[in-house]
């Protein structure tokens, strides 16, 4: 079953990884299951090396493997059966790709604060002053 990374920001028309380009190994869970906890192989380890990927330009491939490193490996051990682990290992593979391939954030622009509002602040910070030297001891004059 081929992995299917839905569109997103840097993924326009999404993404499908074949089937021979991932990795599963099964091995007991440590989580819940009652008796056949120690029976079942339905801990869920899905591994992708993005570094050998053919479905990647070497663009996207450059920034999965610098954000997430080669190979990407995901666990899922949070069910009880085997299928429903598989479901939610590839569900995490998908969105962590789809997070790695979304372009960085356009850089902060820095921006002083305008005159008026440095005003504004020193007038308050003046106002406070005032208010606080009015607090002292009364004097005898």
């Amino acid at each position: 079953m081929n992995l299917v990374v839905p569109p997103g920001p840097g993924l326009p028309s999404g993404l499908v990884v074949p089937e021979a380009e991932l990795v599963e190994r099964f091995s007991r869970s440590p989580g819940p299951g009652g008796q056949s906890v120690n029976t079942t192989d339905s801990r869920v380890e899905l591994e992708y090396d993005a570094a050998v990927s053919t479905v990647l330009t070497d663009a996207q491939r450059a920034r999965v493997v610098g954000r997430l490193g080669s190979p990407v490996r995901v666990v899922a051990t949070e069910h009880r059966s085997q299928h429903r682990n598989r479901v939610a290992a590839r569900e995490r593979l998908a969105e962590r790709l789809r997070e790695a391939l979304a372009p960085p954030p356009p850089p902060r622009r820095p921006t002083k604060p305008t005159r008026g509002s440095q005003q504004r602040r020193l007038d308050a910070k003046k106002q406070r002053g005032r208010t606080k030297s009015l607090r002292g001891r009364v004097r005898d004059a």
